[in-house]
């Protein structure tokens, strides 16, 4: 059964797949990424991990892998296949389709970033399927995007579309580890709602699902701080979408888990805001932590469409 190999890799644990040509996912597996032991261990991990997906293809499947597709975080040069940068991983400039060509006997690798990866699958069969143009923002630790259009997700002229979280929508607030003031991510991530609602909560345990549940129960010191990033979030999408003009507006990670109760003020929120713009459907992700891995092997099946880059001998 012909297959390709899919890993998406992140800060502390990795997700892999066997994926059919149809979308479906043959095998499963995970594993913890080790950062603890270095960037070269992490980097060995990740080849091991591949290596051990193909055997299983090969047993089970009576070949192997067609291609391979990688979604890993930070700074990502897709056309080269170089994870540039990731602060979680502590790698820099990892020549990782070249590493990964050589492990899997030179089958075609893609390299891709892993919130527009995740975006990619969104986009084509998620939530934002069969949308010409689509913005896909996930609220995790931090706030990324991306940005679809036809089908492929839009990387920039160096590898940074999609940046929301990174638009100052508060200037001069909260300083952010970026170097600016007032971005997004600092007020509407699941992160900063967790550190807002400890504060108000009196409980530094308290996280951004908890500030939730007490929103929906009517607690009066929950409320404020709900509202303040439901409207710093609109701000920022407001920008995006004057910029972008999407059809549809994807919100996905941990702070999308609340469904209707962020769903329901945000979209009355960016109603508020907009003036000329149109207003884009606003969805929730479909995919979930399966994003990412399902998105890695929708490029490793692009790659059998068109020329892949070659390997490196090294």
């Amino acid at each position: 059964m012909r297959h390709v190999i899919a890993l998406d890799v992140g800060g502390t644990g990795m997700k892999a797949a066997l994926v059919g040509a149809d979308g479906e996912l043959l095998h499963q597996a995970r594993r913890t990424t080790g950062r603890e032991r270095g960037p070269d261990a992490v980097v060995e991990s990740i080849l091991a991990f591949a290596a051990d997906l193909r055997a299983h293809g090969e047993r089970h499947f009576g070949e192997p892998a067609a291609a391979a597709g990688v979604a890993v975080p930070g700074i990502v040069d897709a056309d080269r296949g170089i994870a540039a940068y990731a602060a979680n991983l502590g790698w820099r400039d990892v020549p990782l389709r070249d590493l990964l060509g050589e492990r899997l006997h030179g089958v075609p690798v893609a390299l891709g970033h892993d919130v527009r990866t995740g975006g990619l699958a969104e986009g084509r069969i998620g939530a934002g399927r069969g949308a010409d143009r689509f913005l896909f923002v996930p609220l995790g630790t931090g706030i990324a995007g991306a940005i679809g259009i036809d089908g492929r997700v839009e990387s920039g002229a160096h590898g940074f579309a999609g940046e929301i979280g990174h638009i100052v929508v508060r200037p001069g607030g909260t300083a952010c580890p970026c170097g600016q003031r007032g971005c997004l991510e600092r007020f509407a991530s699941a992160a900063a709602v967790s550190e807002a609602w400890a504060a108000a909560s009196g409980d530094p345990e308290a996280d951004a699902a908890d500030c939730a549940k007490a929103v929906e129960s009517g607690d009066p010191r929950a409320l404020p701080v709900w509202q303040a990033a439901v409207d710093a979030l609109a701000d920022g999408l407001v920008t995006a979408l004057t910029l972008l003009d999407p059809r549809t507006l994807i919100i996905g990670g941990g702070l999308a888990e609340a469904g209707e109760t962020l769903f329901t003020p945000l979209r009355a929120a960016v109603e508020r805001r907009v003036t000329f713009q149109k207003l884009p459907s606003i969805v929730p992700a479909a995919l979930g932590d399966t994003a990412g891995c399902l998105g890695a092997g929708l490029l490793a099946w692009d790659l059998l469409a068109t020329p892949a880059p070659e390997v490196s001998a090294r």
